[in-house]
């Protein structure tokens, strides 16, 4: 298990897209999987991580970038999801125009392909990897929790390594790496040691990805505040 030391980490800018990204500008209706339900769906449980700090957008934190991102999987047939656009922490809801759907995803080349009113976030293709990996994710959550990224070696949640780079192939490589050598399927949440605070988890429904979430907070809490 990687131990994460923020003092140990170099400096990194949020929201820096690091893929080649070929984007299509149109409205999220004009993709057939495109469901206004899902939307809606995804909308609500990204306004709960933002209520707990963990999506959201702060001057003092990240040199005052946006942090966190959510997405869902458009059709168990498809690989293809739906995420939140680059840069949209502030809003306490986001609207149509604010959102991206991902059409193709290829981690070993480093492309990921788009359309949307705006570009997807920077950690698409961390999302991406996930949705590829298994077909029994159906949502994915990445937040910033520096209680739960503090604790994650005491915790023994997955951790990625300190010298990989978020929204890269690398990372994507590492978490492909995760599910072959650590219990992360089952656990369905680990760390990215290389990027301050970052904690992804995932699961079938937004509701089974955010109760691991708060679980492990909870856990998280327990061992710094007794």
């Amino acid at each position: 298990m990687v131990k994460t030391d923020s003092n140990s980490l170099p400096h990194e800018e949020e929201g820096v897209i690091k893929f080649q990204l070929e984007h299509q500008t149109a409205e999220l209706a004009q993709h057939p999987l495109f469901s206004e339900a899902r939307l809606i769906e995804l909308d609500t449980w990204r306004h709960i991580q933002f209520r707990l700090k963990m999506i959201g957008q702060d001057p003092t934190r990240y040199d005052g970038y946006g942090f966190g991102n959510i997405s869902a999987r458009l059709a168990k047939t498809s690989d293809n999801f739906l995420i939140t656009g680059t840069q949209t922490g502030e809003p306490e809801f986001l609207t149509n125009q604010q959102y991206a759907i991902v059409t193709e995803c290829h981690p070993a080349a480093n492309r990921i392909q788009s359309m949307g009113p705006m570009k997807p976030s920077s950690e698409a293709m961390t999302h991406g990897q996930l949705y590829q990996l298994s077909s029994s994710i159906d949502c994915v959550i990445h937040v910033h929790c520096p209680e739960i990224w503090q604790c994650a070696q005491q915790l023994n949640v997955p951790t990625t390594a300190a010298d990989v780079p978020y929204g890269t192939p690398q990372m994507a490589q590492a978490v492909e790496q995760l599910f072959s050598t650590t219990s992360v399927a089952d656990d369905k949440i680990f760390a990215m040691a290389g990027h301050l605070d970052g904690v992804v988890t995932f699961g079938q429904t937004f509701d089974e990805a955010t109760q691991v979430l708060t679980r492990y907070l909870a856990q998280a809490i327990a061992l710094t505040h007794r």
